[in-house]
């Protein structure tokens, strides 16, 4: 990869880790089913005027909107708004590498190899780590139903990416590439509906109005930071690197993500862990690193070893 795309890519790790950060900034003056609602709308106009739309069907367009916005990200910032740090939500979110393996053996039969099974172990034991019991004596400082939620956000991303290679089949049939950045701005248009419902649900009408109308600086950039920075420039940057790049050169670099969103909430939020709780991150990580790379890892050493 050339030195000006790794620094761009770099960069866009840098945002989504941040991501988590401003999230909680954002979360200060909005609540959440409202924050997603207008991140969602910024994302989608004006961008849907001047990116075309993919050419796929519109239900892989809905079903990813639906999955990613309505399910992901409300179960995400809901979850950071009851209490879940921001700092591990960024790891646990990664989570998702796992819950892609497990649906796409279930829903397209593809095999689950041995580094897979090994990488979700460890993450598991992480988690636990990461709740503080484990040879603490103490009660976790991380609720219970935050934590659940934040790994429900995991499994929708999981399910997102499940509909993206369904999607990618039809493209594929049809000869085309998937244009991922175009799947991203037009499936915007589907989250904020149902969102403003859920918003209209948990409060009035009168109360979401007057948030509107008082928005504070604070509100307003992690509205435009998420919308812009997070969603278009984010996907838009990494589509282009994917389209560049073999895939195995990019995708291990948002391995970083985590690390920069431990950073930022530590830098910005203040966000204290428990040293138990940073073994549980790095537990975590590691299991990540083995899911993805195991055997990679493990053909480099026997093979230095043969030579």
């Amino acid at each position: 990869m050339k030195k000006r795309d790794l620094m761009l890519a770099l960069l866009v790790v840098i945002v989504w880790g941040a991501n988590f950060t401003v999230i909680k900034l954002g979360l200060a003056g909005l609540p959440p089913m409202l924050l997603v609602a207008l991140r969602y709308t910024f994302a989608a106009v004006p961008a849907i005027f001047f990116v075309k739309r993919p050419d796929i069907s519109w239900k892989y367009i809905l079903a990813y909107g639906m999955a990613v916005g309505v399910g992901q990200f409300s179960c995400l910032f809901y979850a950071m708004n009851i209490g879940m740090p921001a700092g591990t939500s960024s790891v646990i979110l990664q989570s998702q590498v796992f819950f892609t393996l497990i649906f796409a053996a279930v829903l397209l039969k593809e095999q689950l190899r041995i580094f897979h099974a090994l990488g979700v172990i460890i993450a598991a034991i992480g988690l636990l780590f990461i709740s503080g019991n484990i040879g603490s004596g103490q009660i976790s400082s991380l609720p219970l139903g935050a934590l659940f939620l934040t790994l429900l956000a995991a499994a929708f991303w999981g399910i997102s990416n499940i509909i993206v290679r369904f999607a990618s089949k039809q493209a594929a049939a049809q000869g085309k590439p998937i244009d991922m950045f175009g799947l991203v701005v037009w499936s915007s248009l589907v989250p904020p509906l149902p969102l403003f419902i859920f918003g209209l649900i948990l409060d009035t009408p009168e109360t979401l109005l007057n948030i509107v109308l008082g928005l504070s600086g604070q509100s307003i950039f992690a509205i435009l930071y998420l919308s812009f920075l997070a969603t278009l420039f984010g996907f838009g940057l990494w589509s282009f690197l994917l389209a560049k790049y073999p895939a195995g050169k990019v995708a291990p670099l948002s391995l970083l993500v985590p690390v920069t969103g431990l950073i930022t909430a530590r830098a910005v939020l203040g966000e204290q862990l428990m040293p138990i709780q940073w073994l549980g991150c790095g537990i975590i990580i590691l299991g990540l690193i083995i899911s993805n790379f195991g055997s990679t890892i493990l053909q480099f050493f026997f093979t230095r070893k043969t030579i």
